[in-house]
């Protein structure tokens, strides 16, 4: 079954909205408000709509990544999340081609880093290893090993600093 990445658009959102309950409706890690999550994200001024993808097989949407602009000390970077993909769509690389495709946008865009707050044990197989280790800091209250980071571009290997977000996000 080929996988196609695309950028999302206006008619995929009611379809996305039920992807993404469907989707995390039996993580345990869920508080139920990623549908939410999406929308004050695209609302937002960190929403970058060349970031925002769905996978798609056979003509069906099956996987959701959103990808927003965040900024560690003074430097763009990018949060990747929420990614979600469909039980049925699972364990077959859709995840990690919407996490390849973001990261190729998101270093053509010149970001040169990527964090994101996830499972230890998923995420560290795309590059991701704890946020700390490059120097990055964030002010949320989470395990170290769940807030990670992910050099985009080759070489880069710390970026000092305490990720920011926008003011909208209430996240201080």
């Amino acid at each position: 079954m080929k996988t196609v990445i695309r950028r999302e658009t206006p008619e995929d959102y009611k379809e996305i909205y039920t992807l993404v309950k469907t989707a995390f409706a039996s993580a345990e890690h869920s508080d139920g408000d990623e549908q939410e999550l999406v929308e004050r994200l695209r609302a937002s001024s960190a929403y970058l709509p060349e970031l925002a993808l769905v996978a798609e097989e056979d003509g069906e949407i099956v996987g959701y990544l959103l990808v927003t602009e965040i900024t560690v000390g003074e430097t763009p970077a990018v949060a990747v999340g929420p990614l979600a993909v469909l039980p049925c769509a699972q364990g077959r690389g859709v995840g990690g081609a919407l996490i390849r495709a973001g990261h190729e946008i998101a270093r053509e865009m010149g970001y040169g880093f990527s964090v994101l707050l996830g499972h230890a044990g998923y995420y560290p197989r795309f590059g991701y290893r704890p946020a700390s280790s490059f120097g990055i800091r964030t002010k949320l209250d989470v395990p170290d090993e769940n807030y990670m980071a992910c050099p985009l571009r080759e070489g880069a290997s710390r970026l000092e600093g305490v990720v920011r977000y926008p003011k909208e996000w209430g996240i201080e």
